[in-house]
């Protein structure tokens, strides 16, 4: 197995990232390759300040970045030698099994979109996020933040792609699939929502459990929660806003600490044709290296080809 990882991306890159890159790899079995694109000169450096040996990686030069502030796309086919262009290119070429970067999110967005592509059947990728309850299965929320505007058909299939998810890589063995709405009864919310309730009630493909609101966001009623990616980046902030409200009380407790996002390091893009991993912006180096862990996870869990196969066997 081999992951990229982009060097250059995040607000905190390279000594982040390279950080991240060492701790990883001492929780990787050994056929596990990383292979780090960005600044050589820099890579070694780090790696030499923290006593570390750089023949461990594979390391793809250049000096080039996407910044967080330039226009994603425009960035993207002018900077042919930026990180994170490479990085889709080995990707495309399978050169590597699974890409991640901390970097700029929209020229994630137009990699994946324009060079790897979606899964034939897929109408729009999302993302998710897991969220901690209170036992010890994680919950998945998506989409979070891709597609702010959904209709029902496109819920429905975010459901099965968080099914399939859960199943492959939370190691969830029936994931329960909730509806994010205003009221449990069927009829409650908007016309899409009635509408998305309809057809998942009548899917065979997952399990659901009818609708859900905001207050079982920690409650454990159901293992998956869907929604547009406008309401479940709210909720998402929501939890990030509670998290921090607790730190700054100065709270210890182990359940609250589980949201701290270095935890999770980061979330595939789900509905394209390989691994891609995103990150926060801010992540340090232990947020690197369990996005590293993670996408170690999604390459293994063989989650892209189990998401082909379902789409494949029921396209709508």
């Amino acid at each position: 197995m081999k992951i990229g990882i982009d060097i250059l991306g995040g607000d905190y890159a390279p000594e982040a990232t390279v950080g991240g890159a060492i701790l990883a790899a001492g929780s990787l079995p050994s056929e596990t390759r990383l292979v780090l694109i960005g600044d050589e000169n820099a890579i070694r450096a780090i790696c030499k300040r923290k006593n570390f040996d750089p023949s461990v990686f594979e390391i793809v030069h250049t000096t080039e970045f996407i910044q967080m502030g330039e226009h994603p796309a425009r960035a993207f086919t002018q900077k042919q030698n930026a990180s994170v262009v490479l990085g889709f290119r080995l990707l495309s070429h399978r050169e590597i099994d699974g890409f991640a970067s901390a970097g700029n999110t929209g020229a994630m967005m137009v990699g994946a979109m324009q060079v790897i592509k979606s899964i034939p059947g897929v109408i729009r990728p999302c993302i998710a996020a897991v969220v901690p309850q209170q036992g010890d299965t994680p919950m998945l929320l998506l989409d979070v933040g891709i597609n702010p505007d959904c209709n029902q058909e496109e819920l429905n299939q975010y459901a099965i792609l968080g099914d399939i998810y859960a199943r492959q890589v939370l190691n969830i063995a029936s994931p329960r699939v909730g509806l994010l709405n205003i009221g449990e009864e069927e009829g409650k919310g908007n016309l899409v929502s009635k509408a998305a309730h309809q057809l998942m009630k009548d899917s065979a493909l997952f399990n659901f459990v009818g609708n859900v609101e905001g207050s079982d966001l920690f409650s454990g009623k159901a293992d998956i929660m869907v929604c547009d990616g406008f309401v479940g980046n709210v909720m998402l902030k929501e939890a990030e806003a509670f998290y921090g409200m607790i730190r700054k009380r100065k709270i210890v407790d182990d359940f609250f600490e589980k949201f701290n996002f270095v935890h999770y390091g980061g979330t595939p893009i789900l509905g394209i044709n390989a691994p891609v991993m995103i990150a926060h912006g801010i992540s340090n180096d232990v947020a690197i290296k369990n996005l590293i862990l993670h996408t170690a996870e999604v390459i293994n869990g063989n989650l892209c080809e189990k998401i082909k196969e379902a789409f494949r066997e029921c396209p709508e």
